[in-house]
């Protein structure tokens, strides 16, 4: 069995590989590259080695993304680059054995992720401790998660600079750096400017996260892993028993908007999408009459912001 180069090295062997004995484009080896980052990052942080991999650990990698939301599209393509890559290893004699053999592609079919009903979402924020200040924060990323309808990583990468409180919107960037104007409830407004003055001010930021909005206690942003912790443990002191992630409060903010009677294009600018059909998931069962904006259906407005 051949040495195993660094990871930067062995990166290129396998893109240079995938480049010139596959054909495949461009596109495809840049894509195969940053799934291929995504395992790398994960292994690091469970200090396992290529050589080390078994079936279980790619298992687990792959709940993983799904825990962070991932679509199954998404899952099946980062599958696919890693079969290919742990055959490439094989091939070249790096490894002995491949433990991707048995690992299976998620299935595609579109149907509806799990949502929360309002009552679920009210007793997980009735669980936080409003007199911890990491509660008091947490509090603000439920609010902001579920009231905007952001992902987890436009969540932790939002910028005190893309706040526009008092106009009641917040700007941000979406896949691809698209930016767009996201409006926000008075309660989530009320609760980050809160946060903003009093805690997040006693903590000192680390160098590069001056402009982040929310910060763990040592100063550093959030990584989607812990926001995904904080949701859980919320879920589980609520007694709540679906299967949630920090996507299930996205996948809620859109269906209730939905059926609250607001229109399906909005919805779609809300949430980013590029494409009205990636919306389109939400038209389940029947609906109500599509009208209005979004802010006139959203339960979170329905309240005064000091409630």
């Amino acid at each position: 069995m051949r040495p195993l180069p660094d990871f930067p090295k062995l990166r290129e062997f396998y893109t240079a590989f995938l480049r010139l004995q596959k054909g495949l484009s461009p596109q495809t080896v840049e894509a195969y590259g940053f799934d291929l980052d995504k395992l790398m990052n994960y292994l690091e942080t469970e200090g396992i080695g290529f050589t080390e991999v078994t079936y279980a650990e790619l298992q687990s990698f792959l709940a993983e993304l799904h825990d962070l939301g991932i679509s199954p599209t998404s899952q099946s393509r980062i599958v696919s680059g890693i079969k290919s890559f742990f055959h490439f290893l094989k091939m070249e004699t790096f490894i002995e054995e491949d433990p991707t053999i048995l690992l299976q592609t998620p299935r595609t079919g579109r149907k509806l992720p799990e949502v929360l009903t309002v009552e679920e979402i009210d007793s997980m924020i009735s669980c936080i401790n409003i007199d911890d200040p990491l509660g008091r924060r947490n509090r603000a990323i439920i609010e902001t998660l579920y009231g905007c309808g952001l992902r987890v990583s436009e969540l932790v990468d939002l910028q005190l600079s893309q706040l526009f409180l008092d106009e009641g919107y917040i700007t941000v960037r979406g896949k691809g750096e698209k930016e767009r104007i996201v409006p926000i409830s008075p309660l989530a407004t009320r609760l980050i400017a809160e946060y903003v003055a009093t805690d997040r001010s006693d903590v000192k930021p680390k160098p590069g996260d001056e402009n982040t909005l929310f910060l763990n206690r040592r100063g550093k942003r959030l990584t989607r892993q812990m926001v995904f912790m904080i949701i859980r443990d919320l879920a589980a002191l609520a007694g709540i028993r679906k299967t949630i992630s920090p996507h299930t409060l996205r996948h809620s903010f859109a269906t209730h908007l939905l059926e609250g009677g607001a229109n399906l294009r909005a919805i779609q600018q809300m949430l980013g999408h590029e494409s009205i059909a990636t919306t389109e998931i939400y038209l389940h069962l029947d609906r109500t009459a599509l009208r209005a904006q979004i802010l006139q259906h959203h339960p979170r407005n329905q309240r005064p912001a000091g409630r």
